[in-house]
């Protein structure tokens, strides 16, 4: 990986063990390895790469144990974010990452949103499943910067009704990376939706930009269970080759 001089653009708050009074936005400078070099006789593979692929599953049995250091989640983000490719090099990203009480609450927060939206007879089950995030040690809120998205669509007017959709597959891409990187060092994750419903409280609470649209929030911690078994379709119905 190349080092990096700039400042990242990764709102990180910290646990309750730091001091924490009023929320704030920070931005966390953890230095980055030197680029490796490999000559061209090295042997290289993509199995590695594969099976990490392979290896990332959704996990919704977490605590708050990490295996690794938050430094470490921290570094992990940050260098995909910078890493992660965008239409015409545009870097819509945007993240925020949140650990210890704040990540409990922004789930007491969409907890409190829901209560007022689901029936009451059917909301014993979704607080179940909210309080299973909350369980976890921390939550990856991704968001695309409409900024960045609407000054390309001025620029390169003739795709302006492209952009929109590029920045999502660049976001898509970010989620997918660092989900599969955070498996690799065993920490379970799984992948969630409660945008648009939570987006003003976020905004509010953590101080957002108005131009940050948020997609989607990656709960991660520690696994206290592994995933079941995956089933697959048949690939033929998948995959078509010509030429080869």
């Amino acid at each position: 990986m190349q080092r990096l001089a700039r400042p990242l653009r990764t709102a990180v708050l910290s646990s309750p063990l730091r001091a924490f009074t009023t929320p704030k936005t920070t931005t966390s400078r953890i230095p980055l390895p030197q680029t490796v070099r490999m000559s061209s006789t090295a042997v290289t593979s993509a199995e590695p790469f594969l099976a990490a692929v392979k290896n990332r599953r959704t996990i919704y049995t977490l605590d708050k144990n990490l295996p690794i250091s938050t430094d470490r989640v921290q570094e992990i983000v940050q260098r995909l974010l910078q890493d992660i490719p965008s239409s015409f090099n545009s870097q819509s990203n945007r993240v925020l990452v949140l650990f210890g009480a704040e990540h409990d609450k922004f789930w007491d927060i969409t907890t409190e949103i829901l209560k007022g939206i689901v029936p009451e007879a059917q909301f014993a089950s979704t607080a179940a499943r909210l309080a299973g995030f909350r369980g976890g040690a921390g939550t990856v809120l991704f968001f695309e910067d409409w900024t960045v998205v609407e000054g390309m669509q001025e620029k390169f007017a003739v795709y302006a009704d492209r952009f929109g959709p590029w920045a999502g597959h660049s976001d898509a891409m970010l989620q997918f990376a660092v989900w599969t990187a955070l498996e690799a060092e065993g920490v379970g994750a799984n992948l969630q939706h409660y945008n648009p419903l939570v987006d003003a409280k976020v905004a509010e609470e953590w101080k957002v930009p108005s131009s940050w649209k948020l997609v989607a929030q990656l709960v991660f911690g520690g696994k206290t269970a592994e995933a079941g078994e995956k089933t697959f379709g048949p690939l033929e119905e998948k995959y078509k080759v010509f030429g080869a």
